[in-house]
């Protein structure tokens, strides 16, 4: 490792941590931003988080018996100086790379990461089956600390976990990282509740007097600190307006506390230590500390890809030509095109706004529009009472973060039929965040959906048209996902055409084999088929455009016509498009040989999109070679 890290380099492990003064902690500190600001600026991954916590990490790591302690860390995004301080110091510049260390914590990759995490808002309720497992097991001295985020505690699950564990006698303690900030600025209630605790001054002050008063006491009277809560319960009624929540659920309440100063934090969770039952610290931090244009644009600089360590200045790839646009920012441009003609559409995402492009339509908009939070099993329930009162929402959530509300895609929009538009963005395998992130059930998952219409269109003008279409009449839910990345064509602003739902269409006529593709992988197998009428072969290709309801006159014709059929998805293959064509082929008796292409049944890990499409085997390259090899057996078969 290079640089001058005269702590950081002798830290490979939380022990070499411990050997240092709690004076050094904060010239680790300062190392430990600093690596993290050298080695991302080069090597993008999630960067303001990561700096904003950066004192709570070294002060957990020197107060706690890592990995014997178990640190719960919520979503990983904030995660990078932990990774550092456990031994992946040396190693940390492949993150988020091909076969490089995990962006999110990862339990197979090492013992210090004590939960994988991806998703928001499950640290609670992890942390709380460790803390009954220690209790269980007799492990008294066993410390679990849940690291959780604002954000993240708008979702119903961080509820449903403080709930369960107000009730539980365990040692365990929430740590409450408020920065206002989830990947946008938070919105709703509790945003505005935490802003009220931080903001009672008297409260907080007074409370820390009589603590630190107590505490002195205890020395002349045993157990002092036992008729604190009593102290603090008058103190709530006439101080603030409000009781405290998380006291309400039997959680003794800390804070808030200062997040980056390093040495009082290490001072204030050594004496938590010694408390029993389930306890919140509540530390306020600024996200993208240490680095002024990450605290200034925070959003920018959640994942800010390679950017100039001294300017700050985010460095885009520059082109000489005009540049396709991404694909959310064609939803986010065509949903207020749409709005605009049509006002009953609404849109909503539970905190994208600017990952999906929803913003777009917030900022023209803004009473039609609603970011509610990370709270996807809200959004979608949301939209429904939306559309039985005859509204029509589109509801935009990343595929990954749909999985989350399946049961209300069932049983709120379906069973009742509703006009709701799904917009699934990040559809597929999505690359460098990895398996939690990648985007490739909704295929599968959506069609096994009674009245469920799943749509993936090809590229940008399908998908601006499949969105047109889909707010034309009441067809019921709709299905619309599309991938992380850009278009084809700087061209795609187009007078909209309506799509018969269910109907695919012919690409190329050819003789040998036939390529039936769905989504973005149209794109792909087209690139394929370019390069083999190179070599003389002819290869029809059908884009489906509808895995439910399938185009069967178009199967037909197919099945008929070729013995020799491939399927090319970004999706699992496991009850995905490819298997919806071979329930067909057995459903029509038809014996031709297909062939499917996607995402294996396995968990697939981090890398770029085109890494990860030629280790599932589908990439252009992948497509070549499963065409040849069908084409030599065709030819073979005729001579036998």
């Amino acid at each position: 490792m290079t640089g001058d890290y005269k702590f950081l380099n002798e830290i490979d492990s939380p022990e070499d941590l411990k050997k240092l003064d709690l004076e050094d902690l904060s010239n680790v500190s300062k190392e430990l931003r600093q690596f993290i600001i050298d080695v991302l600026s080069n090597n993008p991954g999630h960067f303001g988080a990561s700096l904003g916590v950066v004192e709570l990490t070294v002060a957990l790591h020197y107060v706690f018996k890592a990995p014997y302690d178990k640190l719960v860390w919520d979503v990983g995004h904030q995660a990078y100086g932990h990774k550092i301080l456990t031994g992946r110091r040396d190693e940390f510049h492949t993150n988020r790379k091909y076969k490089g260390i995990s962006g999110f914590p990862k339990p197979s990759e090492s013992e210090y990461d004590a939960f994988g995490v991806g998703h928001s808002s499950t640290s609670i309720s992890a942390a709380l089956g460790m803390a009954v497992a220690a209790k269980q097991n007799g492990e008294d001295d066993r410390q679990v600390v849940a690291i959780i985020g604002d954000g993240s505690l708008t979702a119903g699950m961080a509820f449903e976990g403080l709930n369960n564990a107000g009730i539980e006698n365990s040692n365990l303690l929430v740590i409450l990282n408020d920065n206002n900030m989830a990947i946008d600025p938070n919105v709703g209630a509790m945003k505005e509740y935490l802003l009220d605790i931080t903001t009672s001054r008297t409260y907080n002050k007074v409370k820390s007097d009589v603590w630190n008063f107590l505490g002195r006491m205890s020395k002349l009277i045993p157990d002092a600190r036992r008729y604190a809560q009593k102290i603090e319960n008058a103190l709530k009624s006439l101080l603030l307006k409000q009781s405290n929540m998380f006291e309400s659920l039997n959680f003794r309440y800390f804070g808030p506390v200062d997040g980056h100063d390093v040495i009082h934090l290490s001072r204030v969770l050594e004496d938590l230590k010694h408390i029993e039952g389930p306890k919140l610290l509540h530390v306020i931090t600024t996200k993208g500390k240490g680095f002024k244009q990450a605290e200034i644009n925070q959003t920018a600089f959640h994942s800010p890809g390679i950017f100039n360590k001294e300017t700050g200045e985010i460095l885009k790839i520059k082109s000489a030509k005009p540049q396709p646009p991404k694909l959310q920012d064609v939803f986010g441009e065509t949903v207020l095109e749409l709005a605009k003609t049509n006002k009953d559409i609404i849109g909503i995402t539970p905190a994208m706004p600017t990952g999906s492009s929803l913003k777009i339509m917030m900022d023209q908009l803004p009473d039609r529009s609603f970011d509610v939070g990370i709270s996807e099993q809200h959004a979608v329930t949301f939209s429904a009472g939306l559309a039985i009162q005859g509204m029509r929402p589109f509801c935009n959530i990343y595929s990954t973060f749909m999985q989350r509300a399946y049961d209300q895609v069932i049983h709120d929009v379906a069973i009742q039929n509703l006009n709701v538009v799904l917009c699934l963005d990040r559809g597929g395998l999505v690359g460098d965040d990895g398996a939690t992130h990648h985007g490739v059930f909704d295929l599968a998952y959506m069609r096994t959906v009674p009245n469920m219409i799943v749509s993936a269109p090809m590229d940008e003008s399908e998908l601006r048209n499949m969105m047109y279409t889909a707010q034309l009449k009441e067809h019921g839910p709709f299905s619309i996902r599309y991938p992380r990345g850009r278009g084809v064509s700087s061209d795609w602003k187009k007078e909209f055409t309506e799509i018969e739902i269910g109907k695919g269409r012919v690409l190329k006529e050819g003789n040998d084999l036939a390529i039936l593709t769905i989504g973005n992988t149209g794109l792909l197998a087209k690139e394929a088929i370019e390069k083999l009428e190179k070599e003389n072969y002819s290869i029809a290709h059908y884009d489906l455009r509808f895995v439910k309801p399938i185009d069967e006159n178009l199967l037909h014709t197919v099945f008929k016509k070729f013995k020799y059929i491939i399927t090319v998805e970004d999706g699992v293959i496991k009850g995905g498009f490819g298997s919806a064509i071979v329930e067909f082929m057995c459903d029509n008796v038809y014996t031709s040989v297909v062939k499917r292409l996607g995402v294996p049944d396995k968990f697939i890990e981090h890398g770029t999109q085109q890494e990860l499409y030629k280790e599932c085997g589908f990439d252009v390259d992948g497509i070549i070679k499963e065409v040849k090899g069908l084409v030599k057996k065709r030819v073979l078969s005729q001579v036998s």
